[in-house]
């Protein structure tokens, strides 16, 4: 048997995996991070940041594996007091560093698919995308063929290397009480520090390496691990509402909120629910119009030649010509949920994540869906996909839609891809389903899903733009094609006359850009027609969150609710600049005009003009600064608080007596 060491230093042994483990891992980061500052070379020498991310980089991987190793680092010197207790520890320890330092190599090779897809590295979207196992495992693999292959021959060679190596510093050296006195305080004090990183108030974050207007070139200065674990933490904090870019008083940010609302004082029916409101619509009818609203997947200006954009969506640039054509609108975010939130509930953008996926936002928040089907209407969610992705079917059913037709209930589609049923396939099913209504008024959501990577869509559909098939361009070319041909076959429908039409984009593809917030794409196209509506072109500044109030106005339908945006429509803005908000991952931009307002986590709000698709700096204003301030708080406050919601028994002007709520059924 061999001799235990007694000496109080000489149990500082069984600290040696650790030792190896952060050698290994810190070489492997910041090999990484060498990796990406190469890729990303353009960008990142324009900012002149170089060598401050490799010291910040070292920093910020000192403190993610700090994380990995403190707790276990503690455990270690107490279970080897005893030889036995010591051995088996030293095994399993040699197991957990290995799965650990397979973690940060798994991550760091997800980040450039990442970075490609999001212009970022990994965050909260990383984390759950992993909910939707079957479609994302679908696109990946025929978006990122190879990358996966190498991961699958680079990633078990790796970790195996790294297990032999960890398993032959494994010490059978066992501690003595007194050594653990000394060891214990000792891995507790360094093992904090390597956390905090620091001996301020709070420990270190992101916004310590946010020197430059390229957010992903920041970035880079962390890892990916730790960027995912700190997105993890933060969206449980904003989970609660709470303030995140600043403080104000609850009286000034409701003040502000409803002035900016430019509704008459007694517009507002309700201390309880501060912007709860009745609106009344310009043009009474007799009959309110039924409402389809068709949200278009990735459907940025870029691609939209009526906006300047490339010359791919010819029927959209001809169908502008016969509504209201939004020059000027811009999305509240970059993802899906963030674009349904803003259409069907008029909510403004947070930090935290899209209502859709909140939990106390899963009953009793306001939609259109709600407010609609208390007045009689047949609501319903129609898409190509699965309605649970990104929680859209629990969200939808809770607050206002009876009804719910997804990939399940196309019988034969004529196309089906990594994400369910084409759009043509969708289309047909959507007018199918309208015609059968009758003279019952209807609502719909139409949510189109072909212009998504791994861009599926069928043969012989258009004339591609692009010699491969399977790219961004010519699927949006698709996306556009299948949308032509259903209002076509609208145009000569039984429901077209009594129907008002909203065609908008969720978001832009792949939002990306080196400053604060990419303005330019957050840009999309909108258009309003069918029944009596008259042509026109908006040039004045829109956002997703004006077309609920502005559609209500032109339906025709009188009624309180509590959405902060604008009927676009009222004249009494026609002297306007009109606004927009946008969330762009953890920054926010408000825009009034060419005015702008940008907010980031830990750091002072900051002004800017744009103008020809640039931000240039300029001196605050308070008073607009206080305006912007107070729109970023009023989501968190009124989602916190449960403010955004109808009173228990909405009375409605002009509607007759109250519906209840339909029987929720799928639709088959």
């Amino acid at each position: 048997m061999k001799r235990q060491l007694t000496h109080p230093t000489a149990g500082i042994r069984c600290l040696q995996p650790f030792f190896l483990f952060l050698l290994i891992a810190l070489a492997l980061l910041s090999i990484a991070r060498l990796g990406l500052i190469t890729w990303q070379w353009p960008r990142v020498g324009e900012q002149g940041i170089t060598g401050f991310l490799l010291l910040q980089g070292l920093r910020f991987d000192i403190v993610a594996c700090s994380l990995l190793l403190l707790l276990p680092a503690l455990a270690t010197p107490l279970l080897a007091l005893r030889p036995r207790s010591n051995a088996l520890w030293q095994k399993l320890l040699t197991i957990y560093l290995s799965a650990c330092f397979g973690f940060l190599l798994y991550m760091e090779m997800a980040t450039p698919s990442f970075i490609d897809q999001y212009d970022l590295r990994p965050n909260i979207l990383f984390v759950e995308y992993l909910r939707y196992p079957r479609e994302v495992a679908s696109m990946l693999w025929k978006a990122y063929k190879l990358p996966i292959l190498l991961a699958a021959v680079v990633m078990p060679l790796a970790v195996t290397l790294v297990y032999r190596s960890l398993r032959r510093v494994r010490s059978d050296s066992t501690t003595s009480p007194l050594s653990v006195l000394w060891m214990l305080p000792l891995v507790l004090v360094v093992g904090a520090l390597g956390v905090r990183s620091t001996l301020d108030h709070r420990p270190v974050n992101p916004s310590i390496v946010a020197v430059s207007e390229d957010l992903m070139v920041n970035d880079l200065a962390l890892n990916s691990t730790y960027s995912l674990l700190y997105a993890i933490y933060e969206a449980r904090r904003d989970e609660k509402g709470k303030a995140v870019y600043g403080e104000m008083p609850r009286e000034q940010v409701v003040r502000l909120v409803r002035e900016n609302m430019r509704l008459p004082a007694d517009s507002f029916t309700s201390d309880q629910l501060p912007t709860l409101h009745r609106q009344q619509p310009l043009k009474q009818r007799d009959k309110p119009l039924n409402l389809v609203i068709i949200l278009q997947e990735s459907m940025g200006a870029q691609f939209v030649g009526a906006l300047g954009g490339r010359p791919l969506t010819p029927e959209l640039d001809a169908l502008a010509d016969e509504g209201i054509w939004f020059e000027n609108l811009y999305a509240t975010g970059t993802r899906s949920v963030r674009g349904i939130e803003a259409v069907i509930t008029g909510f403004t953008p947070t930090p935290a994540r899209s209502v859709v996926k909140l939990g106390r936002s899963q009953r009793d928040f306001f939609t259109i869906a709600e407010l609609l089907s208390k007045r009689g209407y047949d609501t319903s969610f129609i898409y190509g996909g699965e309605s649970h992705f990104d929680n859209m079917a629990r969200f939808f059913v809770a607050n206002g839609f009876e009804r719910i037709v997804d990939e399940n209930d196309f019988a034969n589609p004529v196309f089906e891809g990594s994400w369910g049923a084409s759009d043509e396939d969708l289309f047909a099913r959507a007018h199918e389903e309208f015609e059968k209504q009758g003279d019952k008024p209807f609502f719909s959501l139409v949510f189109t899903s072909s212009n998504h990577s791994p861009f599926e869509f069928p043969d012989g559909r258009i004339e591609l733009y692009d010699a491969q098939k399977a790219t961004e361009n010519n699927t949006v070319k698709y996306a556009d094609y299948a949308m032509g041909e259903f209002f076509r076959r609208a145009k000569q429908s039984s429901y077209w006359k009594d129907t008002l039409f909203l065609v908008i984009a969720d978001h832009d593809a792949r939002v990306r850009g080196a400053s604060l917030v990419p303005i330019e794409h957050f840009h999309i196209p909108g258009l309003i027609l069918g029944a009596d509506v008259e042509p026109m072109r908006y040039k004045r500044v829109a956002s997703q969150i004006d077309m609920l109030p502005t559609l209500l106005s032109l339906m025709g339908l009188s009624a309180e609710h509590p959405a902060i945006g604008h009927d676009l429509l009222r004249p009494e803005l026609a002297g306007t600049p009109g606004r927009a908000m946008m969330q762009y991952n953890a920054t926010q931009a408000y825009m009034e005009g060419d005015k702008v307002v940008i907010f980031e986590r830990g750091k002072a709000p900051s002004q800017y003009r744009y103008q020809n698709g640039e931000l240039e700096a300029v001196e605050e204003e308070q008073p607009f600064v206080d305006e912007a301030m107070a729109h970023s708080l009023w989501g968190p406050l009124s989602y916190k608080e449960r403010l955004y919601r109808l009173p228990a028994e909405p009375q409605i002007a002009g509607g007759g007596q109250q519906q209840g709520r339909h029987k929720i059924e799928a639709a088959k």
